[in-house]
């Protein structure tokens, strides 16, 4: 069993195949609960891949594979969150194999049984089987320890048996991505003119000088969008404005909190535990079997102790049972079952911090004077708190200088040797320096070398069903009572409810604002509204929701009004290029002149070292359409008015310098094949499962 686990660790295949680092596709959605029909139709099919219907007990299967490694790696089932990760594993994996399978059928990529064997103890075994039958002494592989260990793989127990052949069934799979990957690597090639595009747009340089004209120098009101103009815009760019099926909707939250009855039903039952606890001898054991927290016994000196101990250290004795306390949401009670002497103590005090401003002899005299005169005032009497606040100078300064209980180590030497030596509580009667400044101590403690052994009993104070029952009651006549859009809020307002709104919720989002968990109300509004519904009550952990669907939006161009804030911009930015590009060719002479017929609106700037490779310009920002007219222009040549993303242009070359010829590009034809090897399997990756026409339907049986 060690030996599957060391080879997943080091494979990347904990959790099966598509986490062996092939890269594969990521979704992020969670599927198949309990209910396998929707609306009352048989339809048993969770999406489709390249034209390939995927049923629902094929996608179940690698779903049950998967769960299955899971649970003998980890040895537990996995948690609900970790099993979403599952789910999306096995849907990624049928994406795979179905999509890619498609490409290698093609090309006629296949991997033989013999390669397997070759794999596994051949001449060319794989990096994960090296490594885990590697002598770590003599770092030499042992190919008879492989023959060894497959000999009486049939005689291991179960799990470790389905975990080797889980393992070398994906061998295969991983093989020909690999095979297919290095194909595509193998084809990837720079020719001499990329590279010497390449170096001369690394290495030219341009003087230019530009006049700008921003955007935002003509007002608003200066111009008018209307709409046939923005649809326009969209037509023609709306390979830019695509969505993802999604919808909108609003709903209502009750909250499901504890009432003040429930606080004293815990109260109550807590003084009854508090009273056994003082009777029980085996305080560890009474407090883990009625604690609701997992820290139910610990020991600690008094800077460990929780806070509410903390404050009474001074009158704590064995036995004692001290609660119940609040916090958190919580009661808990606390029993000392032990005090024993330590070597390490703590010690309580409050300090004022003086700094000097720097490190000379009359900065440094100056803080110390300044310190002396506030440890004079506590020596008359003085209010030492009043003092820290008014004078310290650091973080506890607000606090009155309290930096409660600390252990040795944990303040600076000469502080803590102060602190610690101290006899007895009230002020230090001196100075004490260190690197941070001078310090004035007042000991409210002094050291305590005890060691604290705590029991203690955590309940979270829980709604009781009747509290549940009133909140759903409340949610239940809020949903009944409203039969469409228009009654959900008018509702609102008569309950003096708050209507949220979720904005672009995909299907198999798990989540909308911060509601987690909330794939039931997704599951509505997917599977049964239609605008204008109002759903029954949806449970969460800590609410009831009543929601009703606003608005759909199908996959595809986006309509004007999804995208209108953003492109209406962009066309206003587009007739105020006009505007001003109209008033500039008004003008003549060099750009100095021109900008100065113009007006202040418009300005000249230098650039002496532009290079092609950049994509932005000194004031203007993102310009790529002006670096490359620059780079079009020959020198003294200059550019008529254009329109760049944040305002209107004129370029003119003052001096242009090619970089001079090299023998050798070699350098610069590596660099790009480098680069295009690096993104060669992402890019044939995410192209195949665009292509793949891939319809994720499994939000239907969740």
């Amino acid at each position: 069993m060690a030996l599957i686990n060391k080879i997943r660790e080091r494979s990347g295949w904990a959790i099966g195949f598509v986490a062996i680092g092939l890269g594969f596709f990521m979704i992020g959605t969670d599927i198949l609960g309990p209910n396998s029909t929707i609306l009352g139709e048989n339809k048993t099919d969770v999406g489709e891949i390249a034209g390939e219907t995927v049923e629902r007990d094929r996608y179940q299967e690698q779903i049950d594979q998967i769960k299955y490694n899971y649970t003998v790696n980890y040895g537990r089932n996995p948690s609900e969150g970790e099993m979403f990760s599952i789910r999306q594993q096995a849907w990624d994996y049928l994406i795979v194999k179905i999509a890619f399978q498609e490409q290698y059928d093609e090309l006629g990529l296949k991997v033989t049984d013999d390669e397997q064997w070759d794999m596994v103890q051949g001449n060319n075994v794989t990096y994960e089987i090296k490594q885990a039958f590697t002598d770590p002494q003599t770092g030499q592989f042992q190919r008879d320890r492989v023959v060894s260990y497959l000999k009486q793989v049939n005689q291991l127990p179960p799990a470790q048996r389905a975990s080797w052949y889980l393992f070398e069934q994906n061998l295969k799979p991983s093989r020909l991505r690999i095979k297919y990957d290095n194909m595509l690597v193998k084809t990837t090639y720079a020719t001499d003119l990329e590279a010497k595009n390449q170096y001369q747009e690394e290495n030219a340089v341009a003087e230019i000088k530009y006049l700008y004209v921003p955007y935002y120098t003509v007002s608003d009101s200066a111009v008018t969008v209307e709409d046939s103009e923005l649809k326009a815009y969209l037509k023609e760019h709306q390979n830019q404005y695509m969505v993802e099926e999604s919808r909108n909707f609003s709903y209502i939250s009750i909250p499901i909190v504890p009432s003040g009855d429930d606080t004293t039903y815990f109260q109550q039952e807590m003084d009854q535990i508090k009273a056994d606890f003082k009777d029980h001898a085996e305080d560890s054991i009474f407090a883990r079997n009625n604690s609701d927290g997992e820290q139910f016994f610990s020991r600690v000196t008094v800077d460990g102790l929780p806070d509410m101990l903390k404050a009474n250290v001074s009158n704590l004795s064995e036995g004692d049972v001290r609660g119940p306390y609040f916090q958190n949401g919580k009661f808990v009670v606390y029993k000392i079952s032990g005090i024993t002497e330590d070597t390490v103590g703590a010690v309580k005090a409050s300090h004022i911090l003086i700094k000097w401003d720097d490190e000379s002899d009359e900065a440094k005299a100056k803080a110390r004077s300044k310190a002396q005169d506030i440890l004079n005032q506590l020596r008359r009497g003085s209010d030492f708190k009043q003092l820290a606040i008014e004078n310290s100078q650091d973080g506890t300064a607000q606090r009155g200088g309290d930096l409660g209980w600390f252990s040795r180590g944990k303040m600076v030497k000469p502080f803590e040797d102060a602190a610690f030596g101290a006899n007895t509580t009230g002020l230090i009667n001196r100075l004490v320096e260190s690197q941070f400044g001078y310090h004035i101590i007042n000991v409210t403690e002094t050291a305590n070398n005890n060691q604290y052994a705590v029991a203690s009993i955590e309940r979270e104070i829980t709604p009781s069903d009747e509290t549940r029952n009133r909140a759903f009651r409340k949610a239940d006549y809020f949903a009944s009572t409203s039969g469409d859009y228009e009654e959900f809020i008018a509702n609102a307002e008569r309950d003096s409810l708050q209507v949220f709104n979720a904005e672009n919720i995909g299907p198999n989002d798990r989540r909308f604002n911060d509601v987690g968990n909330a794939r039931a109300v997704i599951q509505w509004i997917y599977n049964e509204a239609e605008v204008g519904n109002v759903s029954d009550v949806k449970e969460m952990e800590d609410q009831y929701i009543v929601a009703t669907l606003t608005k759909v939006i199908e996959e595809g161009s986006a309509g004007l009004a999804e995208v209108r804030d953003q492109i209406e911009p962009i066309v206003k930015n587009r007739k105020k290029g006009d505007i001003i590009i109209k008033k500039l060719e008004e003008y003549n002479g060099s750009l100095d002149e021109i900008s100065n017929q113009y007006g202040n609106d418009a300005s000249v700037y230098n650039s002496s070292d532009l290079k092609f490779a950049t994509n932005s310009l000194p004031t203007v920002g993102f310009a790529p359409i002006a670096v490359g007219k620059a780079f079009a222009l020959n020198s003294g040549e200059r550019t008529e008015p254009f329109k760049e993303e944040n305002g209107v242009m004129i370029i003119e070359m003052i001096n242009k310098t090619q970089a001079p010829d090299i023998a050798d590009y070699s350098t610069y034809k590596n660099q790009i094949e480098q680069r295009n090897s690096s993104r060669v399997s992402f890019n044939a990756g995410e192209a195949i499962k665009e292509n793949a026409d891939i319809k994720d339907l499994r939000y239907r049986f969740f």
